[in-house]
């Protein structure tokens, strides 16, 4: 898949200025993608948004909110500028099929994961500081002959990363997964000494490098209930992941656990944490998204770029009907543009 024509690296300013350019991905067309933008666009921000996208399914789609939107061309030539209220910097790609809101085609398939290489090719050229994906649609993707397993592995695929981090953020309860889209009956399998070790090096750097936290504090959870109960319940706190642990905590890393997951979470004892890292996705997941969903987002570490997320899906039910919260969206901006300033200054 080809970026679009703008990209020549003769022509891009590096992303050094104040101003920080930011790159949105629209997601699945037929998703509340390109509500979420035009919601977006009812006001001021601080950084350059490039939205990568077919410019004409925004200005249909902002009409039928009753939002209209100035859509601008994108020129990386140009010197970021804030983002100014009624208008959408965009950088072109053209949809492979008109798209309906709610009906899911096929042919886009390829035109949603051409603005995701798009982006990512941008941040790794220096190009963008960051950037921030709308929902995608993983089973049309993969209708479509191309496997795909969600965002977080797609980019980490095009940054030649093999264990990128799935972080979850709402206010400040932050869940990692050790594991992420696996079938429950696979999980122990993925469980590894490597794996544990890996993630929970990953999650303790990009607290750091991206969150600003000097020495940070990670609960991390067994995997079986009551982690284990001295291996009555499991023995893979006793022969992977404590061993583990144990030899990070050795290192001086500040690690609390393995922790059962059904105490963890208590109010006080989160309060003595500067995230907590889950071995898989339902088991962490829902606690975070019922304190914060509709404000959480999604973080992916150990990624040479800075990428943040809604903590939502495509919502197709939703899609041109004016009812959908952009609020996850904007808070996954306000991340990438604080974490996109404190790298670049």
């Amino acid at each position: 898949m080809k970026p679009s024509s703008n990209t020549g690296s003769d022509r891009i300013p590096t992303v050094t200025q104040q101003v920080q350019r930011v790159a949105i991905t629209a997601g699945e067309p037929a998703g509340i993608g390109p509500d979420l933008l035009a919601a977006l666009a009812t006001t001021d921000h601080p950084a350059e948004l490039v939205v990568i996208a077919d410019p004409g399914l925004l200005s249909a789609r902002a009409e039928q909110l009753g939002q209209p939107v100035s859509i601008r061309p994108y020129d990386a030539a140009t010197a970021p500028a804030p983002a100014r209220a009624g208008e959408l910097l965009v950088d072109a790609i053209p949809l492979a099929a008109p798209s309906t809101p709610g009906k899911l085609d096929v042919r886009n398939s390829a035109y949603v994961l051409q603005t995701l290489t798009r982006a990512a090719e941008g941040c790794r050229s220096g190009e963008f500081a960051a950037v921030v994906t709308a929902p995608v649609h993983k089973s049309i993707i993969n209708q479509s002959g191309t496997p795909f397993s969600g965002h977080t592995e797609f980019f980490a695929e095009l940054c030649h990363v093999d264990m990128p981090v799935m972080l979850l953020c709402a206010d400040n309860l932050r869940v990692a997964l050790v594991t992420t889209h696996l079938a429950l009956a696979e999980i122990p399998a993925a469980i590894t000494a490597e794996r544990v070790r890996t993630i929970t090096r990953t999650l303790h750097n990009d607290l750091q490098r991206l969150f600003g936290i000097a020495t940070p504090r990670i609960a991390v959870l067994g995997l079986n209930p009551h982690a284990g109960e001295d291996g009555q319940l499991g023995r893979e706190e006793i022969e992977i992941i404590t061993p583990e642990l144990d030899a990070l905590r050795a290192e001086g890393l500040q690690i609390i656990g393995p922790l059962p997951a059904d105490t963890a979470f208590n109010q006080d004892r989160l309060n003595d944490y500067d995230a907590v890292l889950a071995m898989y996705h339902d088991q962490g997941l829902p606690v975070l998204k019922h304190a914060g969903f509709g404000k959480a987002v999604n973080v992916t570490l150990g990624l040479p770029i800075v990428r943040t997320s809604v903590d939502h899906g495509t919502a197709l039910d939703l899609a041109g009907s004016g009812r959908a919260d952009a609020g996850s969206l904007r808070e996954a901006l306000r991340m990438a543009i604080d974490i996109a300033s404190r790298q670049h200054g």
